[in-house]
């Protein structure tokens, strides 16, 4: 572990509603550190946007919360509502179809499995909240690559390195670059067997109040009970409930595509 990036970040711990300022010397003395080894730690904070310095006078310089926070609170808070808005219609429709439902969303240059409601069947999926994927494997992962503005997701794709999980798993950029053009076309996003053999995955966006793709709703099971006449049931349920979550995070008007 990097001390240093230790010891930066327990400075941010000192500050408070009570104390929304502090002084060099004041944040030296609370953390135990040296003058100087605190002024180094406390520029590298500034200059990442996590602090921000106010000159009161000559002799008055202080430090308070940066901006930076902010950003990433917000994330976090936006992450935090978006389980709790979809967790009840995807039990909904986890009771309506019987099969697992998950919850993912874009982290960086991997998909992540953020919430799931677990089917009764005794045949199941074994996947898990907090699973990470890679953005050319499964349902939905390739719909979040997919619906990322052009020049994101090219930039994700040149620095894939494409590994086979199965004979189903996309291995090329050519064979990604037509599946997202197909995805963009229909809507959704189909996989089988690219993460595990004899299965199948339908993903469909989640929109928030900017008409951004926030996330999808996958729903997965295995090849014997999701046939193709079951496939629409799943199909056209997946996509009334990801269109309901995404009004209840404030989307309105058509799809963009």
């Amino acid at each position: 572990m990097n001390q240093s990036v230790v010891k930066a970040l327990a400075l941010l711990d000192y500050f408070s509603k009570d104390q929304k300022e502090l002084t060099l010397g004041e944040l030296a003395e609370k953390s135990n550190l040296t003058k100087p080894t605190a002024h180094r730690l406390l520029s590298s904070l500034e200059e990442c946007g996590f602090l921000t310095k106010v000159k009161h006078n000559n002799q008055d310089v202080r430090y308070r919360l940066g901006l930076k926070l902010l950003d990433l609170g917000s994330l976090v808070a936006d992450q935090f509502e978006l389980r709790d808005v979809a967790l009840p219609f995807m039990r909904q429709l986890c009771a309506d179809i019987n099969e697992v439902v998950h919850l993912v969303i874009l982290d960086k240059d991997e998909a992540v499995y953020i919430e799931k409601v677990e089917t009764n069947h005794a045949i199941r999926l074994y996947t898990r909240v907090g699973k990470r994927s890679e953005l050319y494997i499964g349902s939905g992962p390739k719909l979040l690559l997919a619906y990322l503005p052009e020049p994101e997701r090219q930039a994700l794709i040149k620095k894939m390195t494409f590994k086979k999980l199965t004979e189903q798993t996309i291995d090329n950029e050519a064979v990604l670059q037509e599946e997202i053009l197909k995805i963009r076309e229909l809507g959704y996003a189909l996989s089988r067997g690219e993460q595990d053999r004899e299965t199948i995955g339908i993903s469909y966006p989640i929109y928030n109040h900017k008409k951004e793709v926030v996330a999808a709703l996958n729903v997965s099971g295995p090849e014997l009970r999701i046939d193709d006449q079951f496939m629409e049931v799943v199909k056209e349920k997946t996509e009334k409930m990801a269109m309901r979550i995404s009004m209840e995070l404030g989307y309105a008007g058509a799809r963009d595509t």
